[in-house]
């Protein structure tokens, strides 16, 4: 069917890929320059050019000597009013200078701000679509910007508290020192702030369901953005579509809540023995210790009252701590069942948090983020102490720790989105690239892990992740993007490709065309060892890939990730004759006509109906898009194919054997090389 189907796409792609480029002479990146490089080389197979290498990141790839980054620790109280449904918040939040930079204001976002009716983002998208905000007219209210107070230290004189001058850009807000900030110091912002529940629920928000409210809660503190050596303060605006790059630091956290609550969040419970009943501390014991799935609160247990601490006041304050994090996120409601199963052999809590009605398929839940913690940790262990799936509103989002999935249709779906989600603690969560430029880095890289673990779950299933089919029926439209587009600038209509399936699709072929596992796996975890905690570009991970595989891939790189380029391969015809001995040979001719050249496997019919299975290099492009391959030992062969396992995206397949049948016309002539 899959083949079927293939061809299919095959036949239609000339046409319409015809439409909409420019005449074939106008290649670029296509393999038709000879080895001379005489003039401007346009070689498939020229250097990529990358930014210079320097003592901050390395031409290997790696972190350099001079390599710095920012740190930001948070220290944050809030509370949640479920009857005026707002959060309110005092954070502390302390700024390390790392960089050689002397500082004279700072830049953090406010992300709530996306929420009112006036933002970039609201007028961007329409408030029902994937990125919209539904109608929502909140926004961060901010109530003290200040600097902290803080004691004479030695070379340092005390600080009194000061109001600062600030001003807000949208989503991001301008704090103005009194004091510039040298290299090497540090200084303390005190803020208070608040922002309500709206309708939106766009990477957050609540719902509504059995009788009680979920709430997830994401972007929803005053955040630190990016200072770093390649662009200076990262400020783009948060519009919804993009996601995030964000500082690593501390976490310490506080959260007041309604007593009946239960609180999911990112970090360690501080707290379990004011904020849980004993029984519920004597599961989650055992659950540490067991690979099967411990209930800790079940669904019989939602509406007992003796499910949840006696507390006086009305409230508890569930207290939280995370390390080498990014961000801090967390779900409440009163009626969450919750279960738990160990992962890496103790060392991970996987955990699930859902509504009643959700059980049925949620029950197994734990057993999916279990499942991927310990595959993902491949490239590195998973380095953090719990591992938390919440169903709510929002239908699939990552935080260090957590993450928000809503799917409750089948265990099957449910899997996909839960194993997608958790594959983001690798990349962007320990690998910190900046999602808003740069978004195969994150989604890409992770989807491309996600096809390997729904093989190893569902074998022999329909496999969505870096899909062929799926790629083929992108590469025929008009709609086609690079890799490179920045995440806000990707037409919606095809972010899934962009971001997500292509990407994927691209690491796969690396992976299992290219490198082979071994090769590409190992360049794989050493690029997340080297920028585990890091801030990576797209070069860091080339250079490193390379570094790593002993292998220039420029010719990869260049037409997958930074053009529009397809893959056409094609049998152009077979030639016999006597050699000087007066045995007959023969010659098959092959073509790239596309803009990305790949290796070629070669599968030959010869005259006594044996066949012979051939590997060629990618560099039998070297001299152009031709190439004439001769069958040694005098062989006539009758018929060839290229690719014949279909392990290649080639958008035109009825061009991959010779002879033709008769139904299988030489296409139009297009340019497939996606102008760069």
């Amino acid at each position: 069917m899959r083949f079927v189907l293939r061809f299919l796409l095959a036949c239609a792609a000339p046409a319409a890929l015809a439409a909409q480029n420019p005449p074939a002479n106008a290649d670029v990146g296509r393999a038709d320059t000879v080895r001379g490089l005489t003039g401007t080389d346009t070689s498939a197979f020229r250097r990529l050019e990358l930014p210079t290498p320097n003592l901050i990141r390395t031409g290997s790839g790696a972190p350099g000597r001079a390599y710095w980054q920012q740190r930001a620790d948070y220290v944050i109280h809030a509370s949640l009013d479920t009857v005026k449904r707002v959060v309110t918040g005092d954070e502390r939040l302390t700024y390390a200078n790392n960089s050689p930079d002397t500082l004279r204001y700072l830049w953090l976002q406010l992300d709530q701000n996306l929420f009112r009716d006036t933002s970039r983002g609201a007028r961007l998208f329409p408030p029902g679509a994937r990125n919209g905000t539904h109608g929502a007219n909140g926004g961060v209210t901010l109530t003290r910007v200040a600097l902290a107070p803080a004691p004479a230290r030695k070379g340092a004189r005390a600080v009194a508290p000061t109001s600062l001058d600030y001003l807000v850009n949208g989503t991001m807000m301008r704090v103005n020192l009194p004091r510039p900030l040298p290299p090497g110091a540090t200084l303390t912002l005190d803020l208070a702030w608040s922002f309500p529940f709206g309708p939106n629920d766009n990477r957050m928000g609540l719902e509504e369901i059995d009788g009680g409210t979920i709430y997830e809660v994401a972007q929803w503190y005053p955040r630190m953005a990016v200072y770093d050596d390649v662009r200076g303060w990262n400020t783009e605006q948060y519009l919804g579509q993009g996601e995030f790059y964000l500082e690593y630091g501390r976490f310490d956290v506080t959260l007041t809540v309604p007593a009946n609550m239960l609180v999911a969040a990112t970090g360690t419970l501080r707290n379990p023995e004011l904020v849980l009943t004993a029984t519920q501390r004597a599961r989650l014991a055992e659950a540490r210790k067991s690979d099967e799935t411990v209930v800790i609160r079940g669904v019989d247990e939602v509406n007992d009252p003796a499910s949840r601490p006696v507390a006086p006041g009305g409230t508890l304050t569930w207290h939280f701590t995370a390390d080498s994090v990014r961000d801090f996120s967390w779900a409440a409601a009163r009626h969450f069942v919750w279960d738990a199963a160990s992962a890496n052999d103790g060392a991970t809590l996987a955990e699930s948090f859902y509504p009643p009605s959700a059980d049925s398929i949620w029950k197994g839940a734990t057993q999916d983020v279990k499942f991927a913690v310990e595959n993902y940790s491949r490239w590195m262990k998973y380095p953090y102490p719990v591992a938390i799936n919440v169903n709510g509103i929002e239908g699939g989002m990552e935080y260090p720790m957590i993450v928000f999935c809503h799917n409750r249709t089948n265990a099957q779906a449910l899997f996909g989105v839960t194993d997608h989600e958790i594959g983001h603690s690798w990349f962007p969560m320990i690998v910190g690239s900046n999602e808003r430029r740069y978004a195969w880095m994150d989604e890409g890289f992770n989807t491309f892990q996600n096809f390997y673990n729904w093989e190893k779950r569902y074998p022999n299933q329909p496999n969505r992740r870096g899909n062929f089919d799926s790629y083929l029926r992108y590469a025929a439209t008009a709609e086609r993007q690079p890799l490179m587009t920045p995440a806000d600038r990707i037409d919606l209509r095809t972010l899934g490709e962009v971001g997500y399936n292509k990407p994927g699709l691209a690491l796969r072929l690396l992976r299992d065309v290219v490198l082979g596992p071994d090769r590409f796996d190992t360049a794989m975890r050493e690029y997340v060892r080297r920028w585990a905690f890091k801030h990576p570009t797209p070069a860091d991970f080339f250079r490193t890939m390379e570094d790593g595989a002993g292998e220039d891939l420029s010719w990869f790189w260049r037409p997958w990730f930074y053009t529009t380029a397809t893959l056409d391969q094609s049998v152009d015809s077979i030639a016999t004759a006597p050699d000087s001995t007066g045995k007959t040979t023969s010659r098959v001719m092959l073509r790239n006509r596309g803009g990305i050249v790949m290796p070629v496997r070669l599968d030959l019919l010869l005259e006594d109906g044996t066949t012979e299975r051939v590997d060629l290099p990618v560099e039998i492009w070297y001299d152009g898009g031709s190439f004439v391959y001769d069958v040694p030992q005098g062989r006539r062969v009758t018929a060839a194919v290229v690719d014949p396992d279909n392990q290649l995206p080639d958008i035109v397949r009825a061009n991959n054997r010779w002879p033709r049948t008769a139904d299988e016309r030489e296409p139009l002539s297009t340019d497939s090389t996606g102008k760069q």
